[in-house]
């Protein structure tokens, strides 16, 4: 199945018109969300788009907040303590997202920032988040990271593993986990690991799931995606530094 991609808008006279500016890409983006739930029968509101703006200026992030979009997602505590406080004091219904590993040593600033984490992906990291909740008092949602193409390279909870996985959090560490989340192995077709993933959460009782980027959130729609990751199509190519 090849991943469909944001219809580009067009003027009044119907002719394309080239987006260039994170509105109107986010725009595009919104659009390709609604149009595809609505195929599939969906509620268009039901996917959240989760703007990942990660590596992007805090500009970015407030033309976004200007074009109405209040969830974020990024992949480092570093970046996003440097960028979101200020910005959260400015729009207190701000959400954000962690979609990046998280290193033990930086659950502490991980709670106090992030309202959700996407990436619970080993014991050791669910002991830390249950105690530093305890400490704080902070209860971001958890999502736990599943690794559907059981790639060693990975991280991620293995598939069969997931449902001893989550009641050890709930029961034994009282975390709020309420949902899965999962990044399908590159070099394969995204709808079965997709279809895969929320299957698990429907039969676990979860209600969330995270699934889906710029080249296939449409057909993580289609598979019942609560959360799509969208990066690329909205803030354009991420700028790296130069080596």
């Amino acid at each position: 199945m090849t991943p469909t991609h944001p219809a580009r808008p067009t003027d009044v006279t119907g002719a394309d018109v080239a987006v260039t500016d994170v509105t109107g890409r986010l725009a595009a983006v919104r659009a390709a969300i609604a149009q595809t739930s609505a195929a599939c029968g969906r509620d268009s509101g039901a996917p959240t788009l989760v703007a990942v703006s990660k590596t992007h200026p805090a500009e970015a992030v407030a033309e976004a907040l200007a074009a109405g979009q209040r969830v974020f997602g990024e992949n480092r505590v570093q970046e996003a303590k440097g960028k979101f406080p200020d910005l959260k004091a400015s729009f207190p219904d701000l959400e954000l997202h962690l979609i990046g590993p998280l290193q033990t040593n930086k659950v502490k600033d991980a709670v106090a920032l992030f309202d959700v984490i996407q990436t619970l992906d080993r014991p050791k990291l669910a002991e830390a988040l249950a105690e530093e909740m305890v400490k704080s008092g902070r209860r971001p949602r958890c999502l736990i990271e599943v690794n559907t193409g059981e790639e060693p390279q990975k991280a991620g909870i293995p598939p069969a593993e997931v449902e001893s996985f989550l009641a050890d959090c709930r029961d034994r560490l009282g975390l709020p986990v309420t949902g899965l989340m999962c990044i399908p192995p590159v070099d394969e077709e995204p709808a079965m690991h997709f279809a895969l993933l929320s299957e698990m959460a429907r039969r676990l009782g979860l209600a969330e799931v995270s699934m889906g980027m710029s080249g296939d959130f449409e057909t993580a729609i289609r598979f019942g995606a609560t959360h799509v990751r969208v990066g690329t199509a909205i803030f354009g190519s991420r700028p790296y530094p130069a080596a």
